[in-house]
């Protein structure tokens, strides 16, 4: 989901701080570094809203009150969301949808891993599914979430509490870490419990 990074293109007030401090030069190299320096964004987005499509289908969108662009960073570029940020994917050409909230994030443009922090949420529509958490790192490229922090996941059948969570964006195939809760089972679903920790694969 390097997509994240495309709405700078689309949709971003740049910064004009350059203009002023370099007006007598061109080299955009050298006002990139002095941002960096100064550990300054390259550009800021306010009330972004973007669409992300492939193949002339809606694919996503990433809704946020405020996008700081620190991509002149030279080893871990990124960007920045210090007011939270809303993203939905759509798959199965559009029929199913995940939604995933946050107060803070970041993402990271090498690695295309996002790091969400405060009443983080992620919602299955299709299965109604809720994840609940603190703190959350989602590997794009993957599709993949993971946390060490309490976590809360709700589904019609099941609650269940623990610390330690890892699973698909889908939120089907799951482990769950040092859990508790009702847990319900049935044909389509194999539970194995290991220690404090359970495996789903559905």
């Amino acid at each position: 989901m390097s997509y994240i990074f495309k709405i700078i293109k689309k949709s971003i007030a740049l910064i004009l701080i350059s203009a002023m401090l370099f007006s007598c030069t061109n080299d955009a190299k050298t006002v990139r570094d002095f941002l960096a320096e100064k550990n300054l964004p390259t550009a800021v987005a306010k009330d972004a809203f973007h669409v992300y499509k492939d193949s002339g289908r809606i694919t996503s969108k990433l809704i946020t009150p405020l996008l700081n662009d620190f991509s002149n960073r030279k080893k871990h570029p990124y960007n920045e969301f210090p007011q939270g940020v809303k993203i939905i994917n759509f798959e199965n050409k559009g029929k199913d949808s995940i939604t995933v909230l946050g107060d803070y994030a970041l993402s990271y443009k090498k690695t295309s891993i996002s790091e969400l922090k405060n009443n983080v949420v992620v919602i299955n529509h299709t299965d109604k599914s809720r994840l609940e958490t603190s703190q959350l790192f989602w590997d794009q490229k993957n599709k993949y979430f993971f946390t060490e922090k309490e976590f809360t996941l709700t589904t019609p059948t099941d609650t269940i509490i623990g610390i330690g969570f890892e699973s698909m964006e889908n939120l089907k195939k799951y482990v769950a870490k040092k859990t508790e809760g009702n847990i319900l089972t049935n044909e389509n679903e194999l539970w194995i419990k290991s220690g404090n920790s359970y495996n789903m694969d559905t």
